[in-house]
């Protein structure tokens, strides 16, 4: 009988990449299956589900994200503030057009991602942007194309 042993990343063996991702008609589920598998590391060999083995991820254009079908219009995305009664919601469209739309992106990341405080460390390695311009030419990010990933990524 062989035995294997099963390998297990060490804290000075991690390294953190840096890349960028152009949001504009990328499809959003689909975007953030592909973010949260690069926060979380497991497009790496060296895979460790204890670690904070993943990568940084810039997002730009995030609210020219697009959806299928009619999610755009009936889809909600629902809170409660912690009083009696207190449950309150907002439509996609309403969020991709207010204040906030890189809101919409994050959620869905953060709902792909198991709870705990390594989802809490993950996500503030999620940098998302609503313009073209980011702040993080320094670190020399690497460009993803999501589009020629799967036909379906585009709309």
């Amino acid at each position: 009988m062989i035995k294997f042993k099963s390998y297990s990343m060490k804290l000075a063996e991690k390294e953190n990449n840096w890349y960028v991702i152009d949001a504009e008609g990328i499809v959003l589920g689909r975007l953030a299956a592909l973010i949260a598998t690069r926060l979380r590391g497991k497009h790496k060999p060296e895979y460790t589900p204890h670690m904070d083995c993943g990568d940084n991820i810039v997002v730009i254009n995030a609210n020219k994200v697009k959806t299928t079908g009619q999610k755009l219009f009936k889809k909600e995305f629902f809170w409660h503030t912690g009083y009696p009664g207190g449950i309150k919601s907002k439509i996609w469209f309403d969020i991709l057009n207010g204040k906030n739309p890189e809101r919409l992106l994050i959620k869905a990341v953060e709902r792909m991602i198991t709870k705990g405080p390594l989802r809490r460390r993950q996500m503030k390695r999620l940098f998302v942007y609503n313009t073209d311009s980011h702040n993080h030419q320094a670190q020399s990010p690497v460009t993803i194309d999501v589009a020629s990933l799967n036909s379906k990524n585009k709309r």
